[in-house]
């Protein structure tokens, strides 16, 4: 038997040894040892993690947007991330010119529809409910059923101007009529406030930017303690994303949450250019360092960048080091290192272990770091 790509001498998470196959851009073997031919062979050092390819499940990706916008291929394969989901930069109006671009990327690119017909071109863009036309949305998840993977509401004061929980109660009959497809919602400051946009979420919807320090965030400040319809909407099944961004992740947040027994369910960074070339978020890597200086196990840290996200957006055939599962592989290394980490309020904590990716595959394609 011959394969077209065989890596050796792997570890995983849990610090097992793994040998992969790799065939037409397909897992076809996955064991402690595999001694077979190959075209190309990838030898690691037995020190050197595999994993599934890590997934950003929020980033903002359409370059030809001007107050949201990146390059796939930058907050992608370069950066060790062999799939992002850009996260309502577009709408139903311009999301075919979305995905002329993105198909063009090495990384793989999904997208959620916002709402808004023409996306985030605004800073409101539910202000005016007008834009938010269900037939279009239809008409794009239908055209586009490959790359639309859900839709996205952006469910804070500057976004919905005087209209309160209206948009979201939109976006959720918008998911009723396409078979129950994944809903993610943005949150910030209020109106509206927390509490009611969480009464309106069900399980399996996504809260992003669910440790933000905002007054309208989870965390009750006065008592340092975590609200509770945030542990009741946590309960019901609301996947907690953080959704890192320039202002919506806050270590305190975070800490107290992990304290108390709550932990977010996936990890995303909400990057675009801006956030990436001068912080605070940089890369997925950093942010899942910063997961890690709060308290969370490197393997969980893992498992909420590839299964967890995986699954709450429906891809079947990612997010795990399995037979006929995708060929797309993050090889990384955790090592002892110093760097201070900033959050989204300028509070910092100091690192002493740094995840670095040095491989990325992508349908069995291997990209240096």
């Amino acid at each position: 038997m011959s394969y077209d790509l065989i890596i050796k001498n792997g570890l995983t998470i849990e610090g097992e040894s793994i040998d992969i196959a790799i065939d037409a851009g397909k897992i076809v073997k996955v064991s402690d040892t595999i001694e077979a031919d190959s075209k190309k062979q990838l030898e690691l050092d037995g020190q050197t993690y595999v994993s599934a390819g890590w997934i950003d499940d929020h980033v903002h990706c359409f370059e030809k947007m001007t107050l949201y916008y990146d390059f796939p291929d930058e907050i992608g394969v370069k950066k060790g991330v062999t799939t992002v989901i850009d996260a309502g930069t577009t709408g139903a109006e311009n999301i075919h010119e979305f995905y002329d671009l993105a198909k063009q990327a090495k990384t793989n690119v999904y997208a959620l529809v916002n709402i808004s017909k023409w996306g985030i071109v605004e800073q409101d863009e539910l202000a005016d409910l007008s834009k938010v036309k269900k037939e279009l949305i239809h008409k794009a998840l239908t055209e586009l059923p490959d790359f639309v993977v859900g839709i996205k509401a952006r469910m804070s004061k500057t976004v919905i101007g005087d209209n309160g929980i209206t948009p979201l109660e939109m976006a959720k009959q918008i998911q009723k009529e396409n078979n129950d497809l994944p809903l993610m919602v943005h949150i910030g400051s209020a109106p509206p406030e927390l509490d009611e946009i969480l009464e309106h979420m069900t399980k399996g919807d996504v809260l992003t930017h669910c440790f933000n320090g905002k007054p309208n965030g989870i965390l009750d400040k006065e008592n340092s303690k975590i609200k509770d319809f945030a542990w009741a909407a946590y309960d019901k099944g609301v996947v907690f994303d953080i959704g890192h961004g320039t202002d919506s992740f806050n270590f305190q947040v975070a800490e107290t949450a992990l304290k108390e027994g709550m932990k977010a369910a996936s990890i995303s960074t909400d990057i675009y250019i801006r956030n990436r070339e001068n912080g605070p978020v940089y890369d997925l890597a950093t942010t899942m360092e910063k997961l890690r200086v709060v308290g969370y196990e490197w393997s969980e840290i893992i498992e909420k960048v590839t299964a967890a996200p995986a699954k709450n957006f429906h891809f079947e055939t990612k997010g795990q080091l399995k037979e006929g599962f995708d060929g797309d592989l993050t090889i990384f290394k955790i090592e002892p290192g110093q760097k201070t980490l900033t959050d989204s309020n300028g509070f910092t904590r100091e690192a002493k272990e740094l995840i670095k990716p040095v491989k990325t595959i992508i349908g069995g394609t291997v990209y240096d770091n």
